[in-house]
């Protein structure tokens, strides 16, 4: 069986992942096929950059993705884009969807990025506080 897998390279505490095509027996770091893009996880943030055309014609093919590999694809909207062509939906209806949902992940990142930043704030504020509680006991 074909995988469509991560090839870890970097150096220590550095990861950089290759995502590759290899056979389902070969190593984590063995041989491989073809190298389809990269994960970059260490950046803020995360950098993933794939060659569509040969993820498509792999997939079309029998390779199977890793459970963290299909998240990566989806998180660059190609199972969606796919997906939709599966539908029978025209270039037009494709692109003005893909840029729906792009429009949509940023607004799901702004929030994620708000609440996150809102919680560090009232960390801070109940630290303060219990240190000011601490002082006057």
């Amino acid at each position: 069986m074909v995988k469509i897998r991560l090839k870890r390279a970097g150096r220590k505490k550095l990861p950089v992942y290759q995502i590759v095509v290899a056979d389902a027996r070969s190593p984590r770091d063995g041989k491989f096929l073809e190298v389809v893009g990269h994960y970059q996880p260490t950046a803020k943030p995360h950098a993933v950059t794939i060659n569509k055309d040969r993820i498509v014609y792999w997939m079309q093919t029998g390779a199977q993705p890793t459970a963290t590999v299909q998240s990566l694809i989806r998180t660059t909207g190609l199972l969606y884009e796919l997906r939709l062509k599966s539908m029978g939906r025209s270039e037009a209806d494709i692109t003005a969807e893909m840029e729906k949902w792009q429009e949509h992940q940023n607004v799901r990142r702004q929030k994620r990025l708000a609440l996150k930043s809102h919680r560090r704030s009232a960390k801070k504020e109940a630290e303060a506080k219990a240190a000011a509680a601490g002082k006057e006991a």
